[in-house]
């Protein structure tokens, strides 16, 4: 029972990391890469999809993503959507496929997607402190009601912080890296 505690605890700090790697990701660092149109989505016959739903999306080249939607008919629908959203990208399409190319970032870009991506590490800190705090209130819970023993709890409530700081540190790792590479010119 009291291994439970411990492996929910350690599953939803798992969740945030992975969320945060996919925020990361759609952050785009003047490299190519398709995850940067993860969130765009676009008006397909009455229903909002994904682009990458209903199209294939490579990045031959460093500084270039080809989006090839599988119906041709949506190539104005694609094109759209990705100008309205907050990727400064202006996409060309061609009426087979619709390129993107990816400009180099200028310095001012780069500081203020460092100050995002510190605020989107922030959160992700915030709400793996949050399973801290929801797990330790559980096990206490339980200590009051005499489901666990006052020696028991108190290893739990330490083995509970040790994951909230492996899973800060990892948040910290993953915050460093992304920050290297927006920098790297």
């Amino acid at each position: 029972m009291s291994a439970d505690y411990i492996k929910t605890a350690e599953e939803r700090m798992e969740k945030c990391l992975s969320s945060l790697k996919k925020d990361f990701a759609t952050i785009r660092a003047g490299r190519a890469t398709p995850a940067l149109l993860d969130k765009i989505t676009v008006d397909y016959y009455g229903s909002v999809m994904p682009v990458n739903q209903m199209a294939n999306i490579t990045a031959p080249e460093p500084r270039l993503i080809v989006i090839q939607p599988w119906d041709k008919g949506t190539l104005a629908e694609i094109e759209r959507a990705i100008q309205k959203s907050d990727l400064g990208l202006t996409p060309t399409n061609d009426g087979i496929v619709i390129r993107l190319a990816i400009p180099q970032l200028t310095e001012q870009r780069r500081v203020e997607l460092t100050k995002v991506i510190k605020k989107i590490a922030e959160e992700s800190r915030v709400a793996v402190r949050n399973v801290r705090r929801d797990t330790n209130e559980e096990i206490k819970k339980a200590e009051k009601q005499s489901v666990l023993p006052e020696d028991e709890s108190h290893r739990l409530q330490e083995r509970i912080q040790n994951a909230t700081d492996h899973a800060v540190a990892e948040i910290d790792r993953l915050l460093a890296q992304k920050e290297r590479e927006l920098l790297e010119v």
